[in-house]
Parts: structure tokens; C-alpha cells; sequence
């Protein structure tokens, strides 16, 4: 069974930082693209940030470039998302997802999704 779980969400100060957490299981990790993603009430998901495990390049939307990180540790089936100099405006729910494709490509292509995660930055 694939399966996604994240974890690392909760409310923080503006300027603060914290680290999400993807662990996924049931299917070969190395072989996917893992995605992070979020979705304000009333719009589309946005894709946040990418790793391709296939090569390790990575992705990541303008309005976070700078501010967040995006790492994996192929022991662990997890992909890590740091979260520095977090902004109300990131107030989400986080998704990680895995998909038989490249980042960058629209969220319908990765097939497997997480349940998310809350992120609330107070100003």
C-alpha cells in the first residue's frame, strides 16, 4: 500500500522557522518525484517545492525560493521540507505527494498524497 505521512506542521511566529516531514512507504521512493504542495480555501493547489529522486534536482515556487529547503534522506523514505522566515501569507495546509513524473509538472500527475499538515503563521 503507498502511503504518505507528514508531520512537522503547528503555528509559529512570522520570522519563525519549522521543518515538515514526509515519510513514504509501498512504493520504490527512489524512482518518483516528491512534491510539496498547498491549498488556500477557495484555490487551486500550488506546488511549494520538488525534489526528483531520480537526480536530486529540485524545485521551488518564487514565493518561497530563499526561504525554504527541500531535502531527502534515502534511508529513511523521507523528504524534508525546512521552512525559514515564514510569512502569514504561507498560512496552508501542506501536502506531500509522489508522482511518476518531474517536478514541475501540475499536481493532478502525482497520484499518491499525504493527508497534510496545518501551518498557521501568526503575524
Amino acid at each position: 500500500e503507498v502511503q504518505l505521512v507528514e508531520s512537522g506542521g503547528g503555528l509559529v511566529q512570522a520570522g519563525g522557522s519549522l521543518r515538515l516531514s514526509c515519510v513514504a512507504s509501498g512504493f520504490n521512493f527512489d524512482d518518483y518525484a516528491i512534491g510539496w504542495f498547498r491549498q488556500a480555501p477557495g484555490k487551486e493547489r500550488e506546488g511549494v517545492s520538488c525534489i526528483n529522486r531520480g537526480d536530486g534536482t529540485t524545485y521551488y515556487a518564487n514565493s518561497v525560493k530563499g526561504r525554504f529547503t527541500i531535502s531527502s534522506d534515502n534511508a529513511k523514505n523521507t523528504v524534508y521540507l525546512q521552512m525559514d522566515s515564514l510569512k502569514p501569507e504561507d498560512t496552508n495546509v501542506y501536502y506531500c505527494a509522489a508522482g511518476w513524473t518531474l517536478c514541475g509538472s501540475h499536481y493532478t500527475l502525482f497520484g499518491a498524497w499525504g493527508q497534510g499538515t496545518q501551518v498557521t503563521v501568526s503575524s
